[in-house]
């Protein structure tokens, strides 16, 4: 490990520009002649679109275009679409209901798009948005993904009867219903994962410009993923032909999932560019993200879990409604199915398992993938039923875990993974002597004194990570590939420029990624340019999500090393007469080994270049591409212990001592590591405590604004303790597992399970605020 190496805990490069204000986000872009826009959307959460009248709006002061629904689709704008394909168990495909860009004749929630307006200002926009005059004939809403599904509730799209998308179940049905019948104990729960507005920190933005001359569109967004946003805006929305189409996603202040989508503002500011003949900038207000981001989690579970004598899982059952609201977004029907119910197994041998997964349209804001996607929702399942299933069975939650851990991989489940490497009980035994698991009960005694209840809960949590082969996703329904690329470009001075198709946006990669290329040659990081984000200037890639952007984004950067590697090396043994296979790269040296013979590495560099002398047949330059598709998924696990104090007079719940122990396999800067643990962490802690979006019975959001969605604050967080081992990943060259979900995933159910404990009761919401707890504490008496 050198000191910016693979390993080193080296400060991240991009920081200087961001905390100095000098990052560049799509509000930051400015374009010569760009206006700006504002979007009309529903107040209903359910309604017939009657009438549209803009000629006030088209009068206003500063206004250039007031466009709707119906001129989108006479020019040939098409339906935002779901891009994983789901079959009920019947057979029959998902029912996926048309998403209009701009809603034409009906509107399915509140925020739905109707009208955009574009203005010399922004307050001109909102203005004459204000003045744009809408009839609608109001219909019953259903926000309740199990009320949706009863008889007689409203239809929300008409190819989905009883608002049921898809029908979808996993595993062996027959085989879990017996080994439950024959149990010598079965845990029974009912299990709500609440619903989240993912929050973050940037709101989502867009600026569409079409230039006339050249007949080309270029989209400043807000994305993780500006390949796949181009791909799907040309294939399926038809705004523009491929090369005619430049997306560009600069600098992106957060996205947790929330930001991998395509979403109607995009389409429509490229629309509105060509038709008012300006470019187009739409920001989100704060309201705006609240009602119109995709949200997270949302379901409904009762699951049974079957013991026998010796206190072993024998069967795991599972039936979820999942609320996907009123649209499918691009990744919605993958997240409760694909990326939920193959991690049911968790951390445990369990013979047998069987999940069905019901999909219902409600009048809601669409929801998908948020930081972990269905990975959480599964973990929450699973561990909250073996805390309850230790205390019914009278015995240590630790031990229960341990006596049903897997020992040997490879490991086959019965819901498709195949864990490859592993070793929970070393990070269990990490979390109980950090957090001296074994001392609690002094702890609650003390507490008990101070008149305050003290609880201890525990979370052991798998994911599966850089989701892949491609041929094994696309045999499931994936729309796309799920590989990365790289290409690693030498220039002639020796400096080196890596353009990844991953995105960067919070994770560190302009620092971790130039750590790998300072371990293979030596050159120091701030020689080495990242380049992302940017359709015309880098290769096709995947984009960045599911924490798959060192497993596979590296993976890909690293093939790209290996072919410069080897060119600069026969390079180098032509220019020293020597073998090429004495030949090493360190320290920014390229040497004979054994010998004082050798080179400065922008030497070799500068050789490619000249082209004066190079081994005979080899052509100029230094400059190689490469693709990675992985073998498997990647599998990061862990144990999370929480322990809370509540006061029971007031329900305030403080967390005392928060201690996770994670492997992710090979780390390559763990300070970046850590603040992904710690953000993740914050996350969970949020969901667990204070986070929750509310619609009340008429679709309208309760929980619009910071007043009345409470986000953690340092105060609600302790400091963490946290800790890795590593067991390295034998399915990708680096070993790496991935870290940027952990958090999120295995946080939760300790927290809850903390609390549960402390009050002596079975369950309890999320978010578990002071009033759910002090309410919980007076029923428990």
């Amino acid at each position: 490990m050198g000191i910016e190496g693979i390993g080193a805990r080296v400060a991240r490069k991009e920081d200087k520009r961001f905390i100095t204000g000098a990052g560049r986000y799509v509000d930051d872009m400015v374009v010569p002649g760009m206006k700006h826009a504002a979007f009309v959307r529903s107040p209903h959460a359910h309604a017939q679109i009657k009438k549209i009248d803009v000629k006030k709006a088209q009068a206003m002061p500063g206004v250039i275009g007031v466009l709707t629904g119906k001129e989108l689709k006479a020019d040939g704008i098409g339906n935002l679409i779901c891009g994983w394909m789901i079959h009920s168990k019947d057979g029959s495909p998902m029912k996926m209901g048309a998403w209009s860009p701009l809603a034409v004749d009906k509107v399915r929630y509140v925020g739905d798009a109707i009208v955009i307006v574009v203005a010399e200002t922004k307050g001109q926009a909102r203005d004459a948005a204000e003045a744009v005059e809408i009839t609608y004939k109001e219909l019953k809403a259903v926000v309740d993904a199990t009320k949706a599904l009863q008889k007689g509730a409203p239809q929300v799209h008409a190819e989905a009867e009883d608002n049921l998308i898809f029908d979808w179940e996993i595993g062996d049905a027959k085989a879990t219903d017996a080994a439950i019948k024959a149990a010598a104990h079965v845990t029974r729960m009912k299990i709500v994962n609440n619903r989240l507005v993912p929050n973050a920190m940037e709101p989502r933005a867009a600026l569409g410009h079409y230039d006339k001359a050249e007949d080309h569109f270029t989209c400043w967004t807000t994305s993780q993923n500006p390949h796949v946003a181009r791909l799907v805006m040309s294939a399926f929305y038809n705004v523009a032909p491929e090369n005619k189409l430049r997306v560009i996603a600069p600098d992106v202040g957060g996205g947790f999932g929330s930001k991998i989508y395509i979403y109607p503002e995009e389409i429509v500011c490229l629309w509105a560019s060509k038709k008012t003949g300006v470019p187009v900038k739409w920001v989100a207000d704060r309201t705006e993200s609240f009602l119109t981001d995709a949200h997270g989690r949302d379901h409904v579970s009762t699951v049974e879990m079957a013991f026998d004598k010796n206190n072993r899982i024998t069967g795991f059952k599972v039936d979820t409604i999942a609320n996907l609201g009123a649209y499918m977004s691009l990744f919605s029907s993958c997240v409760p199915t694909y990326l939920y119910a193959t991690l049911l197994s968790g951390q445990y041998n369990i013979p047998t398992i069987h999940a069905n997964v019901r999909t219902v349209y409600t009048n809601t804001a669409p929801v998908d993938a948020y930081r972990g996607a269905g990975r959480p929702e599964a973990t929450y399942l699973l561990e909250r039923t073996m805390e309850t299933a230790a205390r019914e069975l009278g015995v240590s939650p630790a031990e229960l875990r341990r006596t049903n851990f897997i020992t040997t991989f490879p490991h086959q489940t019965p819901v498709i993974m195949n864990y490859d490497a592993g070793d929970y009980g070393a990070s269990l035994d990490a979390a109980t002597k950090a957090s001296d698991y074994a001392g609690f009960a002094k702890r609650k005694t003390a507490a008990a004194k101070q008149g305050k209840l003290r609880g201890i809960g525990m979370s052991c949590y798998i994911e599966a990570c850089g989701i892949a082969p491609s041929a094994a996703v696309g045999s499931l329904g994936a729309g796309v590939g799920l590989w990365e690329s790289a290409e690693v470009r030498v220039n002639a001075v020796g400096t080196i420029e890596v353009l990844t198709g991953s995105h960067s946006h919070g994770q560190g990669h302009e620092t971790t990624f130039a750590q790998l290329v300072n371990q293979r040659f030596g050159v120091p990081i701030d020689s080495v340019s990242i380049v992302h984000g940017d359709t015309d200037k880098v290769q096709m890639g995947m984009g960045t999500y599911g924490s798959r952007s060192g497993a596979v984004g590296m993976s890909a950067i690293a093939k790209a090393l290996d072919k410069v590697e080897a060119k600069a090396k026969k390079i180098a043994a032509h220019l020293l007469e020597a073998d090429e296979g004495d030949i090493v790269i360190e320290n920014g040296e390229v040497k004979v080994a054994g010998t004082d013979k050798s080179l400065p590495w922008f030497q070799v560099a500068l050789a490619a270049y000249t082209a004066h002398n190079l081994p005979a047949g080899m052509e100029p330059g230094l400059k190689e591409t490469a693709f990675y598709d992985p073998a498997n998924f990647t599998f990061p696990a862990g144990c999370y212990i929480c322990e809370v104090e509540i006061d029971p007079e007031t329900g305030t719940t403080e967390i005392v001592q928060f201690v996770a122990a994670d492997d992710f396999g090979n780390i390559i800067n763990p300070m970046i590591v850590e603040g992904q643990v710690h953000g993740g962490i914050a996350q969970g802690i949020g969901q667990a405590l204070l986070e929750g979006a509310h619609y009340d019975a008429s679709g309208q959001l309760l929980t619009a604004s910071y007043m009345d969605y409470t986000m953690p604050r340092a105060g609600d967080l302790p400091s963490f303790k946290v800790s890795t081992s590593n067991t390295p990943c034998p399915s990708n060259p680096l070993g790496i597992k991935g870290c940027g979900e952990a958090g999120a995933i295995g946080s939760p159910p300790a927290v809850i399970n903390a609390i549960t404990d402390a009050i002596g009761i079975v369950d309890i919401a999320m978010p578990a605020s002071p009033s759910t707890v002090w309410a919980a504490i007076r029923a428990a008496k």
